[in-house]
């Protein structure tokens, strides 16, 4: 769904991404081993030690990510999210990556509307280089001129293709209808009239006043000692300020529904977006609403794609999640029809949301959603990798270091009348929906031919 993520730079040798998405991590037998390390200069991780193989998995994040872009300057964040692996320290851009390719190291930048993020992976026998290459590009990094406009002419690109993709386009209105002028109202990859006038003095600026270990947090997964680790960390992120300097972000709640928003474009299937506000993750009832939102929207089994494609055959796939963000949180939800068939698939999910709204789930969907969720959760967390990224996402929720010991008793304290509270409580005042497609004149008319081509 995300174009946050689009254009992002990845430095991947194919030998590690294939070894990393082999790693497997008993999620069980994980949850017994977290620790919270703490290393000698005072940096924090949560660390699973696993020897199964010969691989760690680092994520780490900094608090701040696009909402720290200037207004007028949206794609800051983004822009430094595919330089910093572009050269830094001793290294140009290409003898940096043929140094992470060498030793088969992947290393990922990306900024989301929170956090500025990065990922590691390695063998084992390649940590001293890989943590001594990630701290490179996160205390030095070079902004050559010529890496900048390589990168931003990509951004650019990816931006031109957007205003053509429904898709892309619907993701953005929605943002603009729910959050107005607040920075969550702005794509993270910024538009085609900031980027070109990002300077690399905004960049530095944005690194300089982000990274920072007074935000920082760790999560490790693999095979190393605690105290390699607590070392390794020192050396990674020791050199960083002490503390950033973020701008306040105020906290907003989405915008109330029912509002309803059209972006003609002419093509042949409407793309539709719908949603509202929802529950933070700090919320009591919280997972109330994450089980019945899987009710609802949470795959071939949910109450959405039995009603639109199922039954009705309007679309091919419909979905609906929860999006909790530091300061405000979303259900999202969308599918894509034909163009004469969006009134109708319009008409049927707001049927379907009133419905489960008022009525709320019954008592054997409730008991199979939570079925799910709590054999989804051993999948999810299958590889070092993921367990990691899990671990990060846990530290960003301010949730226990025994969670995922506790999550499935959570899922199941779940009652029906939690559940029908929290449906009413999603969707008892409708629906934000935003339409992407032609006019309903046009959806009437088949394409128009192609112009012919000149000899």
């Amino acid at each position: 769904m995300d174009p946050i993520l689009y254009a992002r730079r990845i430095v991947l040798s194919l030998a590690a991404g294939a070894a990393l998405a082999l790693a497997p991590v008993s999620p069980s037998k994980a949850a017994a081993k977290i620790q919270r390390l703490v290393s000698p200069g005072g940096i924090e991780a949560w660390f699973v030690q696993d020897a199964t193989v010969p691989l760690i998995a680092m994520e780490y994040s900094f608090a701040g990510g696009s909402a720290q872009d200037p207004k007028d300057k949206p794609g800051v964040a983004f822009l430094v999210s595919g330089l910093l692996g572009e050269g830094s320290g001793d290294f140009d851009s290409k003898t940096f990556h043929e140094r992470l390719d060498r030793r088969a190291i992947e290393l990922r930048f990306r900024a989301t509307q929170d956090r500025f993020q990065g990922s590691l992976r390695m063998l084992r026998d390649n940590r001293d280089e890989a943590f001594h290459l990630l701290r490179s590009a996160l205390t030095s990094p070079h902004f050559d001129a010529a890496d900048v406009e390589r990168i931003r002419s990509q951004v650019i690109s990816g931006l031109r293709r957007e205003t053509t993709n429904p898709t892309s386009l619907a993701s953005r209105k929605f943002l603009e209808m729910a959050f107005g002028e607040h920075p969550y109202g702005r794509q993270t990859n910024g538009t085609l009239e900031s980027v070109p006038t990002i300077t690399v003095a905004d960049m530095k600026d944005y690194v300089g006043r982000v990274l920072a270990k007074d935000t920082l947090k760790v999560a490790v997964v693999g095979d190393v000692d605690p105290d390699t680790l607590g070392k390794l960390l020192d050396e990674t992120f020791g050199a960083l300020p002490a503390k950033a300097n973020l701008a306040p972000v105020p906290e907003i709640e989405a915008a109330k529904p029912p509002q309803r928003a059209f972006v003609p474009l002419d093509v042949p299937q409407t793309v539709i977006t719908f949603g509202g506000p929802s529950f933070r993750c700090d919320d009591p009832h919280f997972m109330a609403a994450y089980v019945v939102s899987h009710i609802l929207g949470g795959g071939m089994s949910s109450r959405l794609f039995h009603e639109v494609r199922e039954k009705r055959g309007l679309a091919y796939s419909v979905s609906e999640s929860l999006h909790w963000m530091e300061h405000s949180a979303l259900f999202i939800g969308n599918t894509g029809t034909r163009a004469d068939r969006a009134g109708d698939t319009i008409d049927a999910i707001d049927k379907e949301v009133r419905r489960i709204a008022e009525e709320g789930p019954t008592q054997k969907e409730l008991e199979d959603a939570k079925s799910y969720l709590k054999g989804s959760q051993m999948l999810a967390l299958d590889t070092s990798s993921k367990l990691a990224d899990a671990l990060l996402q846990y530290q960003h929720d301010k949730l226990p270091i025994d969670y995922i010991e506790k999550r499935n008793a959570i899922v199941d304290a779940v009652t029906l009348d939690d559940a029908n509270a929290a449906a009413k409580r999603l969707w008892g005042q409708g629906l934000l929906t935003v339409i992407v497609g032609r006019t309903p004149q046009a959806a009437a008319l088949p394409a128009a031919d192609p112009a012919p081509k000149s000899d």
